[in-house]
């Protein structure tokens, strides 16, 4: 019995035929390739992208997450500073201050603009909202590799939760704001409702171009070094410091230029935000269609943005 356990099969015969009929050896079985390794044995690749539905599911199951990295992002933000959270009021109202003593008086933009100060803070609150948070999603994934690479979760909750940061930001600087208007004898208006809706619409906007920033800075780090003269140069073609509706109707324009200073997203958004505030801002002052302008570059550049970033999802961290 022994002897025929450990006695090794006899080879096949030089002249023996396979079952084919061809001579020599038995064909080997052909090797698994890794695919067919992993499917038999439920083997998933690491950090793969899931479908756009799956990505959804959990991007919203980590909601808490995004919110709580947003908060704390924000507290931390002045925590050495000696006047900690006020530097949330006084960084924008600050550039308002020196806006105003260089195109309010000194270039005279304010000539003709009604409760200029109200209109001048306005705008800047709300570019100063884009503005961040652009310049905060370029470093979303390169400035945080550390958290990409030690956890897993859907990247785009890094982008997201910038301007979520940003959003929070405004608010605090909104309740200064609305003390200007009110010293400045702006009433106060059922339109200022209207502000929820266009914060809605800014903050779709804005999340949905950090995001594709995001995924340009996590592959080419100068972008952010160059997107400070990008943001600076858009800042003035969109209506900050002074009047579009007066400039379009005192100068002789090209029709091309008009649409795209009418249709500015940045111009769009801080012109909605005016209407809502102040009451000398009337409708003729706005583009046509302002809302469905707005809604559009909302989800052009939130749903776009949302997708280029997704495509992408399973090269974050790596290389």
């Amino acid at each position: 019995m022994s002897q025929a356990l450990h006695t090794p099969p006899s080879p096949p015969s030089t002249g023996a035929t396979t079952p084919t009929g061809a001579t020599g050896a038995t064909a080997a079985a052909p090797a698994e390739t890794p695919a067919q390794l992993a499917a038999r044995y439920g083997l998933a690749v690491s950090g793969a992208r899931p479908s756009l539905p799956g990505y959804l599911r959990r991007l919203w199951a980590r909601r808490h997450f995004i919110t709580a990295f947003a908060t704390a992002k924000l507290t931390a933000q002045y925590s050495q500073a000696r006047l900690g959270q006020l530097w949330q009021v006084a960084n924008p109202l600050l550039n308002a201050a020196v806006y105003y003593f260089i195109f309010g008086i000194l270039l005279s933009t304010k000539k003709g603009v009604p409760d200029y100060v109200p209109f001048l803070v306005t705008g800047v609150f709300v570019w100063t909202f884009t503005q961040s948070s652009i310049m905060a999603g370029t470093r979303a994934i390169s400035g945080n590799l550390g958290l990409v690479r030690a956890l897993h979760f859907p990247r785009a909750a890094l982008p997201i939760s910038f301007a979520l940061q940003q959003l929070q930001q405004l608010l605090f600087s909104m309740c200064a704001l609305v003390v200007i208007l009110l010293c400045f004898g702006v009433p106060l208006s059922f339109s200022w409702l209207l502000v929820v809706p266009a914060l809605a619409l800014q903050f779709m906007f804005n999340a949905g171009v950090a995001m594709i920033v995001a995924r340009m800075g996590a592959k080419t780090p100068d972008i952010a070094q160059l997107m400070p003269f990008l943001l600076r140069t858009w800042m003035y073609v969109s209506g900050v410091m002074w009047s579009i509706e007066k400039v379009m109707h005192n100068k002789d324009l090209p029709h091309a230029v008009l649409l795209a200073l009418q249709c500015n997203p940045a111009a769009v958004y801080i012109d909605l935000m005016r209407f809502a505030l102040i009451d000398s801002f009337h409708a003729d002052q706005l583009p046509p269609h302002v809302w469905a302008v707005a809604t559009g570059w909302a989800l052009l550049a939130g749903v776009g943005g949302f997708i280029y970033f997704w495509k992408a999802e399973e090269t974050y961290g790596r290389g």
